[in-house]
C-alpha cells in the first residue's frame, strides 16, 4: 500500500511539474509575440544626416560629389524633402539607388545612402563656399553643412584675330597668320609654348616663339609665318597650331588652300598646247597613209 501511495504521489508531482513547465513556455511565446506587435519605443535616439566627406576641393568646371547617409530613428516611417542652398548659378542634384530624386522615404530604424552632386557656375571665383543641405519631414528637419572649395582653373584659348580658320596661299610663297592666345581660366599661366603640325616640307615660325606669362583674361597676339614649298600640288591642307604649358593646352586647326602661281599656270598651259600641236602634226603627217 505504501508503494502504491508513493507511486501515486510521484505521478502527481510529475504531472504538476509538466503542467508548470508548459505554462512557462506558452507564456514566453505570447510575451514575445506581444513584444513584436508593440510599436518601437522612443529610446531617445535622434535621426541623423551625415556625410563621409564634408570638405571637397576642385577646380572650376569640375563636379563636387558627396556621399551622405540619412538615418531615420523616429518611431515611424518618414518621407524627407531634400534641398540644398547652393550659390547663385550653381546646381545641386540628389541621387538615390541610381536615380535622381528630390525626396526619399526612409523606414523607421533604417538608413539610406544619398549621393549629392554640386555643379558650380563657370564664373565661380576661387574660394570656399558653404552649402547647407536640409532633409525635412513632417516631424523633423535635419541639416548638413558641406563645404565646396573652388581652387581655380587653368584654361586657354587659341584662335585667330578674326575667328576665321582658313586662308589661301600660293605655292612657293609665305603667308602671315595672326593668332591670339587668351587665358580664359581663373589662374595665371606661365611658360606657354607655341608649336605647329604642318604638311611635309612646310615650315611655321612663331613671333613671339614663347609666352612667359598670361594673367586671367589677358590676350597675347602671335604672328605665325607659314611657308609653302615650290611645286606643291594645288589643294586643301590642314595645319594645326598649338599653345600649351604644363597645366593646359588648346589648338587651332587651320585649313590652307594652295593655288599654283601664274608662272606655273602659264607653263602648264604651254605644255598642254605643245602636246596638242604635236598630236595634230602627227595625225596630219601619218594619217593619210
Amino acid at each position: 500500500m505504501l508503494f502504491n501511495y508513493l507511486s501515486r504521489l510521484n505521478t502527481s508531482k510529475c504531472f504538476y511539474t509538466s503542467i508548470t513547465f508548459l505554462f512557462f513556455i506558452v507564456s514566453g511565446i505570447f510575451s514575445n509575440l506581444n513584444a513584436q506587435r508593440q510599436p518601437l519605443k522612443d529610446d531617445g535616439l535622434k535621426s541623423t544626416f551625415s556625410s563621409d566627406l564634408i570638405n571637397i576641393e576642385t577646380s572650376v568646371g569640375q563636379v563636387f560629389r558627396y556621399t551622405t547617409t540619412l538615418e531615420n530613428n523616429a518611431t515611424e516611417d518618414q518621407i524627407y524633402q531634400l534641398t540644398a542652398k547652393v550659390p547663385e548659378g550653381w546646381k545641386a542634384i540628389f541621387k538615390a539607388k541610381g536615380k535622381q530624386v528630390t525626396s526619399i522615404k526612409v523606414d523607421r530604424g533604417k538608413k539610406e545612402i544619398i549621393n549629392l552632386e554640386f555643379y558650380p557656375s563657370y564664373e565661380a571665383k576661387p574660394k570656399k563656399y558653404e552649402v547647407p543641405v536640409i532633409a525635412k519631414s513632417t516631424q523633423e528637419s535635419l541639416s548638413l553643412n558641406l563645404e565646396a572649395v573652388v581652387s581655380g582653373a587653368y584654361e586657354l584659348k587659341m584662335t585667330t584675330s578674326t575667328g576665321r580658320l582658313s586662308d589661301k596661299i600660293t605655292e612657293g610663297e609665305k603667308k602671315e597668320i595672326q593668332l591670339t592666345v587668351k587665358n580664359t581660366g581663373s589662374l595665371s599661366l606661365t611658360d606657354i609654348e607655341l608649336n605647329s603640325k604642318t604638311p611635309p616640307k612646310w615650315s611655321a615660325v612663331f613671333k613671339p616663339s614663347k609666352i612667359d606669362k598670361l594673367s586671367p583674361g589677358e590676350t597675347e597676339n602671335v604672328t605665325v609665318t607659314l611657308t609653302v614649298p615650290d611645286k606643291t600640288i594645288a589643294g586643301d591642307y590642314m595645319t594645326t597650331f598649338t599653345a600649351k604649358n604644363t597645366n593646359t593646352k588648346d589648338e587651332a586647326v587651320f585649313r590652307i588652300s594652295v593655288v599654283t602661281s601664274l608662272a606655273s599656270g602659264l607653263l602648264g598651259a604651254i605644255i598642254i598646247l605643245v602636246a596638242i600641236l604635236v598630236v595634230y602634226v602627227l595625225i596630219r603627217k601619218y594619217g593619210r597613209r
